[in-house]
């Protein structure tokens, strides 16, 4: 399969949405963090806009749906899963143990012996512990979209199974949420699948063109995002307007079609890419960052001085968490974990190097019926 273009709008995208994370952090959050009083109220000026900064995961779950499924087409459950661990876990690894030390240098944070072990395996949300730093609550909510793909990648992801997938995974999740049902809504995260499947129809719409049933799936899921993003304006981030709320999750439905429908292809600055890079790891460290930076520089600098240091050194830890971290473990992991699925893989026979044509897609009658035929070809090294 021919490679493509990296989808740089993308890159940029991840970006926007960790640095509107950044700010409602350093900025706009209401409650206790890493300024002596909150961060709302040392910048009263500008809270009113980067409090809905939060709104920055709604589009990194969105990107996440397009790209996850980007990256599982063509793979088996094994190797999606190797591609995740290799993606996530190196820079994680970092952040776990720099609020581990931060704790133990300072006496900031959360990141206490106890929690640390139990948070390096990323399953502390589900064993009832807490996070070592809060921002860990979003990864929690992808290892469960990961696990529904993974499911989706050993049935075999074809554009039909990814219809059935996608009606089965809205509705399933619509019945939980009315039956009350813990055991479904944990399982099935209804109050965010919505942003997951709008990016994989979004994907296939990019892939193979745009349908009214494709397009029906954004809609539906769409307006799942209204209804989930006006409860948790009311209900968790309370004193959020519903309108800015919806309007906001407008405009990411909006510029995600755009990139969906080919409309931001312009945006081919190759340091975009190094944005998208950026990003993972800027989200990761820059709250434990701004514990010890922000005791030390607050109130002895001014606000805006102090905000700009610490922007800047969580941008300059991101970009050397990628470097001396992300690259090299990556490639580390990922040899080695490939090699261990060596012991699973059958004999190759003879019989099988026949070639027995086209297996169903690229828009002939294979075994699966067919495949609309694809528009562009796929970088499936993107992830």
């Amino acid at each position: 399969m021919t490679r493509r273009e990296r989808l740089r709008e993308l890159d940029l995208l991840r970006f926007a949405a960790a640095l509107a994370v950044v700010l409602y952090h350093f900025t706009g959050f209401g409650g206790a963090g890493p300024w002596p009083s909150p961060a709302r109220d040392v910048f009263p000026g500008i809270a009113s806009l980067t409090r809905f900064g939060y709104l920055g995961v709604d589009l990194f779950f969105t990107i996440s749906g397009f790209v996850i499924l980007m990256s599982a087409w063509g793979r088996g459950p094994g190797k999606f899963a190797i591609s995740r661990v290799v993606r996530l876990m190196p820079a994680y690894w970092v952040s776990v143990l720099l609020g581990g030390a931060v704790y133990a240098l300072f006496s900031l944070g959360h990141g206490v012996p106890g929690l640390v072990v139990p948070n390096l395996t990323m399953l502390q949300g589900g064993l009832g512990l807490q996070n070592v730093d809060a921002v860990y609550w979003t990864l929690w909510v992808e290892l469960h979209f990961y696990v529904l793909a993974a499911v989706l990648a050993g049935i075999g992801i074809t554009y039909r199974s990814c219809l059935v997938f996608m009606a089965s995974w809205m509705l399933a999740g619509v019945f939980a949420d009315e039956a009350d049902s813990k055991l479904l809504q944990v399982m099935l995260i209804p109050t965010w699948s919505c942003y997951f499947i709008a990016g994989m129809a979004l994907y296939m719409i990019h892939r193979f063109g745009p349908t009214l049933l494709l397009w029906g799936y954004v809609a539906a899921s769409y307006l799942l995002a209204l209804r989930w993003g006006a409860w948790r304006a009311e209900t968790v981030f309370r004193g959020a307007n519903e309108i800015v709320v919806g309007v906001v999750i407008t405009g990411i439905f909006a510029v995600m079609i755009l990139v969906a429908t080919g409309r931001l292809h312009w945006l081919r600055w190759q340091g975009l890419t190094v944005l998208g890079a950026l990003t993972y790891p800027l989200y990761l460290v820059h709250s434990q960052l701004a514990l010890p930076l922000l005791d030390a520089l607050y109130p002895r600098l001014d606000r805006w001085v102090a905000l700009a240091v610490v922007v800047g050194a969580s941008l300059l830890a991101a970009y050397a968490v990628h470097r001396l971290v992300e690259r090299p473990g990556a490639a580390w992991l990922r040899a080695r974990l490939y090699a261990s699925l060596k012991p699973l893989r059958p004999p190759v026979e003879a019989s099988t190097l026949v070639d027995h044509g086209d297996r169903g897609g690229r828009g002939r009658a294979g075994l699966n019926g067919g495949e609309p035929r694809e528009r562009t070809p796929v970088d499936a090294a993107r992830t």
